[in-house]
């Protein structure tokens, strides 16, 4: 293939908020011939070799000297040129490509290198909407309750309605320490507002221990410039210690580098299997075989529909070439891979653009319908419970989302509110102050902010315990069943 001498990248594009968003990361491969070495000469209909043709390079050099010559207000060329490019990226209606200024850019590759801040989200823009992907796991926006399939309606009152991903995203971000309040739209109930304080976001991408009966677990948590040697150092100190089963955790891991998930898989996928193929425009393939060998050990793949990209190049590989049993949700679903051009702009700005698809090794193409686990497994009701608005007292009668929510975290707790449909019987009443008595709180059965932020934190501690995480146990379980 023409594929040579560039670096691609599997995106959900990454808004660690530093940067950047859709919520991504990288795959390497090549790029496509320039336009300028397709180009024809100018004349009437026919692409010159800029592209263009006459007409089209009249229509917009008019364009332009109108804006510059009889717009009411002085105007920016840079912006103006700058807005153009993402105007025409825009047309191809695909929410991973994206036009990055120099500044943007310049994030976008610290991200690329783990050194950035921000609230640590994956995003994607879908139907003009901010689209959260996945959160960061350790990140503020996971510990803040951002989720996945949440919409970003605006941020500090700023709408993001119209905004370009980059354009977006720039509201979103932020330095350390400072805050960045959410409006989010979230299916069944209505907007709510999540303040998130921005920082550092996590550096570690790869995290492994041991359970009881030689069953190793490691978590990627993204697959940037570091994890393929992280995961192997990790994998060797459990292979060490006598591990005789692994579960590798993908859940919310938005994705990430290909170069990266092709280094881990090797080990995995028997030497001549395809770990991955790529797809072009034009319906050629190409498959990137293992040199790698089979471990003699069973694998249990974590998923989730936080886990896109280069995640689900991972657990369909080792479903597909490793005998790998999948447990937990479906995936995300995001089967493309981009490619940026950086070099070619000239100023230090960014396109990155949508070039192939990826399929499992088994050809089959996940976009926007994910991978299906081989065990399903969902986790308590209380895991995607959402905050509370706390924009007024809950009390007796009042019915509503908070009320429904504030229900499935009482009963998560180990009280018993008596339904969990959003009315405030007086069961709810009784369960409130049960809580309040044990939290040092007024015990009058209402919930103001302090009782329902006391509530959240119970919560969220609950769900961060490894004990609560039934899809872990699940995967655990059927390894150790597993071992010969």
């Amino acid at each position: 293939m023409f594929w040579k001498g560039r670096n691609l990248y599997i995106f959900v594009a990454f808004l660690l908020l530093a940067m950047f968003a859709s919520s991504v990361l990288t795959l390497t491969i090549v790029g496509p011939l320039s336009l300028a070495q397709q180009g024809q000469s100018v004349s009437g209909s026919r692409p010159g070799a800029n592209g263009f043709t006459a007409q089209e390079m009249k229509k917009l050099s008019t364009t332009y000297e109108l804006i510059q010559g009889q717009y009411l207000h002085e105007v920016d060329r840079t912006k103006v040129i700058d807005g153009a490019i993402s105007g025409m990226l825009r047309s191809l209606d695909d929410p991973y490509t994206t036009y990055m200024d120099k500044k943007e850019a310049e994030q976008f590759n610290d991200m690329l290198n783990s050194t950035f801040q921000g609230i640590g989200a994956e995003v994607s823009l879908e139907e003009g909407r901010v689209k959260v992907v996945s959160p960061i796991k350790g990140s503020p926006a996971e510990k803040a309750g951002i989720r996945t399939n949440d919409i970003i309606l605006s941020v500090n009152g700023e709408k993001l309605d119209g905004l370009s991903l980059s354009e977006a995203v720039m509201k979103i971000r932020g330095t350390k320490g400072s805050q960045a309040k959410l409006q989010i739209m979230r299916t069944g109930s209505e907007p709510i507002d999540i303040v998130v304080v921005r920082d550092d976001i996590p550096v570690e991408t790869v995290h492994s221990e041991m359970f009881e009966g030689q069953v190793g677990k490691i978590e990627i948590r993204e697959f940037v410039q570091n994890t393929a040697k992280a995961f192997k150092e990790q994998l060797k100190a459990l292979e060490d210690q006598g591990m005789k089963a692994l579960v590798i955790d993908v859940r919310n891991d938005p994705g990430g580098m290909l170069q990266a998930v092709v280094e881990m898989l090797e080990p995995f996928v028997p030497s001549g299997k395809p770990i991955v193929q790529v797809e072009d425009r034009n319906g050629q393939r190409e498959q990137t075989l293992s040199k790698g060998s089979s471990k003699p050990y069973p694998i249990a793949v974590l998923i989730n529909n936080g886990s896109a990209s280069a995640s689900e190049i991972m657990a369909g590989a080792l479903q597909e070439a490793a005998g790998a049993k999948l447990v937990g949700e479906k995936t995300y679903g995001k089967g493309t891979v981009q490619v940026t051009y950086q070099q070619e702009l000239g100023d230090g700005s960014n396109i990155k653009m949508t070039v192939m698809k990826w399929l499992t090794p088994n050809g089959n193409w996940v976009h926007q319908k994910g991978i299906a686990p081989d065990i399903a497994v969902d986790q308590p009701a209380y895991f995607k419970a959402s905050p509370m608005s706390k924009k007024s007292t809950l009390k007796a009668d009042m019915l509503g989302d908070d009320v429904k929510n504030l229900q499935i975290m009482l009963e998560g707790l180990g009280f018993t509110p008596g339904r969990t449909d959003g009315y405030y019987n007086d069961k709810t009443v009784q369960a409130v102050k049960s809580f309040q008595s044990g939290h040092d709180l007024p015990a009058n059965g209402e919930v103001d902010v302090k009782t329902a932020q006391s509530i959240e934190d119970a919560i969220t501690k609950q769900i961060r315990d490894p004990k609560n995480d039934v899809q872990l146990k699940t995967a655990v379980e059927t390894m150790r069943k597993a071992i010969k």
